[in-house]
């Protein structure tokens, strides 16, 4: 297919994500199998076109003056096929497929510049999320909004049961592979540029051999600093697929008992296949849903890590239709379940023991906000520094924290390369 084409099938794609009010994946997906003949090169490009176009939304309709799937599909063109902008405007001649040709408009919106724009539009943010978004990161607000708009990489966690980061490197050097920034057993696939896609490493041989998890940077330096050690007890209480109680249980060296808790069966089914191909052999799977069971265990856990549910805003490179879909009720609902799970891990934590909240989320209101609420409600916890548990872990000194604290620590791709996340060490008083 020609670019033309390929910016046409978008424009199809994004009608159906924006009228039809599909999921991106499903969208793409239905267009796949409706249009037999394209190939895997074509799909690849055209999903590429997709998702740049809902990740920047909002600059790109300021840009093009209209909020419809043509301009989004046209605004994004030239990065996500790796052409120019002239290029563009020359493929869109309504021949072979392609779109029909530009406007006088749409061809200047494809080159105006944003430094007129409004500052939530330059950042690619929801409007009514400006004011929290802007106050968290200050000067940095518009640059932190501009990197959660750009392509992630894949990330990669080693499985040290099964393999070393040098093993792994070396399966996928074909892919460009490198090690992390930050964490120690992290192998990083930089993201695709233009019409090239980031690689199914599902299909590798490494990954069925249970060599490394897809898992992004930040998660796994959620995991590290949870300190759940060697013989430990570890309640990972919402486990979801299992990504961090993989991890957990890797750390642990396959000793101790971890106990892997889900209110969400649906969340929960993958972790079974992943714990057998990772060779984990001290995880428990408790029945989802099932409140009571947990809260029997009582306090007897060393750590309790709690993933808590949140608004994903941390995630937004990899899924931006959320971006746009999210409401300020959903904020709402989002911080009365997180502290639900801080009540529940509270109880559970024994004495001198370590709580590990965490979202992947990057506003105040589920993260720092909620810890507040959480040591006003719990004096028998403290809040354990960021710089100490990072030594605890790593015995390097810590990363600044992207909102500039030093007791808690907000991970965000402008700042540290990963997705956002937000850790916040707490502990249980003797």
């Amino acid at each position: 297919m020609k670019a033309g084409a390929r910016i046409a099938a978008a424009i199809e794609v994004l009608e159906a994500i924006l009228h039809r009010y599909q999921p991106i994946s499903i969208a793409l997906t239905d267009w796949g199998k409706a249009h037999r003949f394209a190939g895997s090169g074509d799909r690849n490009a055209i999903g590429g076109l997709v998702y740049d176009a809902m990740r920047r939304r909002a600059s790109i309709v300021w840009a093009m003056g209209e909020d419809s799937p043509r301009a989004l599909a046209l605004g994004a063109a030239a990065s996500a096929l790796g052409i120019t902008a002239e290029s563009v405007a020359t493929a869109c001649d309504g021949t072979d497929h392609a779109p029909p040709p530009l406007s006088p408009a749409e061809q200047a919106g494809l080159t105006r510049s944003l430094s007129d724009a409004p500052e939530h539009i330059q950042a690619d943010i929801p409007e009514w999320l400006w004011p929290s978004f802007s106050s968290q990161f200050g000067t940095d607000a518009i640059a932190e909004g501009q990197a959660m708009a750009r392509r992630a990489p894949a990330d990669l966690r080693v499985n040290t049961l099964k393999s070393t980061p040098e093993k792994v490197l070396k399966a996928l050097a074909g892919f460009g592979a490198e090690p992390c920034a930050l964490s120690p057993i992290g192998v990083r696939i930089a993201p695709p540029t233009g019409a090239q896609r980031t690689p199914n490493l599902q299909a590798e041989a490494a990954f069925q051999a249970g060599w490394f998890e897809i898992q992004d940077e930040g998660s796994q330096l959620a995991a590290l600093l949870a300190g759940a050690g060697p013989r430990k007890q570890v309640l990972d209480l919402c486990a979801g697929a299992g990504g961090k109680t993989l991890a957990l249980a890797a750390g642990m060296q396959n000793t101790g008992q971890i106990y892997a808790y889900d209110a969400d069966r649906n969340q929960l089914k993958p972790i079974f296949e992943r714990i057998k191909r990772a060779g984990v052999r001290n995880v428990q799977v408790m029945r989802a849903g099932d409140e009571v069971a947990v809260d029997t265990l009582g306090p007897r856990f060393d750590v309790v890590l709690a993933d808590a549910p949140c608004t994903g805003t941390g995630t937004w490179r990899r899924r931006p239709d959320a971006k746009w879909k999210l409401k300020s009720e959903a904020l709402k609902a989002r911080a009365a379940e997180q502290q639900s799970v801080l009540r529940r891990a509270a109880s559970l934590v024994k004495p001198g023991g370590r709580l590990l909240y965490v979202t992947c989320s990057i506003l105040p209101e589920e993260n720092t906000g909620q810890i507040e609420w959480f040591l006003q409600k719990n004096p028998d916890f403290s809040i354990v520094p960021t710089a100490r548990v990072w030594r605890e872990a790593f015995a390097t000194e810590a990363p600044p924290s992207a909102d500039g604290r030093e007791d808690t620590l907000l991970l965000t791709p402008h700042r540290h390369g990963t997705d956002g996340f937000f850790i916040a060490a707490l502990q249980r008083k003797n």
